[in-house]
């Protein structure tokens, strides 16, 4: 029999952010998740995870509902819920405020038609559901601490404690606004001062309109790409530039299954690619703070350049597991840190030193200290592209010689020729070029498949992975080679579930990735294969495909990292900026007749 933690779906989530962390609100009213201060930050609510115990904010009709809804204001992070009873109906509009100096989170609620009885659960527990706090009244506010975090509740009703519980009852009519705040503070200081909750949602919708106002695409698929941007947006830690690959951990890629990782944090991968997608949008300022971001993060041996880092720089990221967290649908294990920030993955290589050249490509300034990096990650990938690798998908088994990462590679020295003669930096440019040529035959050569008329996995393997697709558009060969029409078809045919790719075939006894077979559909993958479908003039195919993908996110039109056509369900975790980038991409491919990347000159 389904329990209420089994029968719950990814995608009945919704996002709140505030550009420093996020939170994720259900269909139903309840804050599951929300770490404070930061992404990173242990979570003080993780119902998500768990069940109530473990933390969440409910805020909704106390009586029984006919129907709930639920959109993004125009352009915006500000959610409006409408709830309808039998009595009355209400609208709730949460959000959180761009970050002052205390994040908040800011749910108002409204009376629509009649009366109706409302009721707030507020269930605090600090350090991923394991801490209870201390709960005190402080003048007009309820102050919950326990070491060093502290959460202050202020509401216009009467609150009062319940079975460990911060509870208010009250009833809602027609034409009333009743606002309720949750603000963290430090709990060595004194708690913050009120917020005016009205002033708030004013401050925040002009944020979030003057940021749409700066996008600089028309056209086909407008909202569907800003809609995505926007999400990207939310996933950027404002202090420091770095952009999150997710605001969530240990959502599974298989229901009940071990494929449960921390994602809030800074994958090199993610991040330049998301700054792709930022800057042929317009937005150059985001890609202004991640390179400086960079330079602050990888400073050091390039030897020792990690594929992700925390969102300040941070390199040690311990994987540990939280046992008594059941896990979302009971997925286990429970993790937070990522071992993976120690693997070593060539491609990051490619995709950083392509993210630089866009940045010079697209105005900004030029920076010895940015050239410096770049050159020292060149003379470090002259050796380093020989060697094996954990390849893009971060592989727990042994290293291999993986196609992608080879191709990555060859980015590296290709872009870095580029910027020698676009932008006259000195540098071993022969020698980039000599590289950049052994490169790539050394890929036409090893990762080919005769047998497969298609490239491979990995040098000498006949497995095929949808990490090729990315070939043509990264300008290694035309979309229209034989080879890569050959390829799309290979892969269509051995990794297509219902319509959309796996990444890879995993197999049980763990040979392909050291990990036991099952995850869903790779979202992003599917929509790789709509930019090169694009490429390759096939627009029908490309759009018949791209609807397809569109039509698989949420209500408000988020996306996770993967997809189970069988349960028709999201799964990993959500949103995921790896998805909504690729979204991006696919989107300009069909909207202008061409890839991202051509756009940006790049083939």
């Amino acid at each position: 029999m389904a329990t209420a933690r089994t029968a719950r779906r990814i995608e009945d989530y919704a996002l709140l952010g505030d550009l420093q962390t996020a939170a994720l609100i259900s269909r139903l009213g309840s804050i599951d998740w929300c770490c404070f201060p930061r992404f990173d930050s242990g979570a003080c609510f993780a119902a998500l995870l768990g069940g109530p115990e473990h933390g969440r904010w409910l805020l909704a009709p106390a009586t029984e509902l006919r129907s709930a809804t639920r959109r993004y204001r125009h352009d915006t992070l500000i959610l409006e819920s409408v709830f309808e009873t039998e009595t009355g109906a209400v609208r709730a509009i949460d959000f959180m405020p761009p970050r002052g100096t205390a994040p908040d989170i800011v749910r108002i609620v409204e009376g629509l038609d009649g009366e109706v009885p409302m009721r707030s659960e507020l269930v605090i527990r600090f350090d991923y559901g394991t801490i209870v706090p201390w709960v005190r009244r402080v003048e007009d506010a309820h102050v919950a601490i326990a070491g060093p975090d502290g959460l202050c509740l202020r509401a216009p009703v009467e609150v009062h404690g319940e079975e460990m519980t911060t509870v208010s009852e009250f009833v809602l009519r027609a034409g009333e606004r009743i606002p309720f705040t949750l603000t963290w503070f430090p709990s060595h200081e004194p708690p913050p001062e009120a917020i005016d909750a009205e002033v708030a949602l004013d401050e925040t919708e002009q944020y979030w309109l003057e940021w749409a106002g700066r996008c600089m695409h028309v056209g086909h698929y407008h909202e569907e790409i800003h809609q995505s941007l926007l999400f990207l947006k939310a996933l950027t830690y404002a202090p420091t530039g770095g952009i999150v690959a997710a605001p969530t951990t240990s959502l599974p890629e298989e229901l009940g299954g071990v494929r449960n990782w921390d994602y809030r944090y800074c994958w090199l991968r993610d991040t330049t690619l998301t700054l792709l997608a930022m800057l042929h949008a317009g937005y150059s300022d985001e890609a202004l703070a991640w390179r400086q971001w960079l330079l602050r993060a990888v400073a050091g041996d390039p030897a020792d350049v990690q594929i992700m880092y925390g969102i300040a720089g941070e390199r040690r990221l311990e994987e540990r597991e939280l046992d008594w967290l059941p896990g979302f649908a009971d997925s286990q294990p429970v993790r937070v840190g990522n071992a993976a920030s120690a693997q070593l993955q060539l491609d990051v290589y490619g995709e950083t030193i392509d993210a630089l050249y866009q940045t010079r490509l697209h105005g900004a300034p030029k920076d010895d200290n940015i050239w410096s990096l770049t050159s020292k990650l060149l003379n470090w990938l002259e050796d380093g592209w020989r060697q094996p690798d954990a390849g893009i998908w971060e592989v727990r088994g042994p290293y291999r010689h993986f196609t992608h990462s080879k191709v990555m590679a060859w980015v590296a020295f290709d872009r870095a020729v580029r910027i020698h003669d676009e932008f006259g930096r000195d540098g071993p440019v022969d020698r980039w070029i000599a590289l950049r040529d052994e490169i790539r035959a050394e890929v036409l050569e090893h990762g080919w498949s005769e047998t497969k008329r298609s490239f491979t996995q990995s040098y000498g393997s006949e497995e095929l992975d949808a990490s090729a697709l990315v070939i043509p558009l990264v300008g290694f060969l035309p979309a229209d080679d034989e080879r890569m029409i050959s390829t799309v078809e290979a892969i269509r045919s051995e990794l297509t579930v219902d319509g959309l790719l796996l990444r890879y075939r995993s197999r049980d006894d763990g040979s392909v990735d050291g990990l036991p077979s099952g995850e869903g559909v790779f979202l992003p993958c599917s929509f790789w294969l709509v930019e090169v479908l694009a490429r390759q003039g096939r627009f029908e195919e490309a759009r018949e495909l791209f609807e397809r993908l569109l039509d698989i996110r949420n209500d408000v039109g988020l996306l996770a990292e993967e997809f189970d056509p069988a349960g028709g369900c999201q799964l990993g975790n959500f949103p995921q900026a790896f998805t909504h980038l690729a979204l991006v991409g696919a989107a300009f491919a069909i909207a202008e007749g061409r890839s991202m990347r051509e756009g940006l000159g790049l083939a």
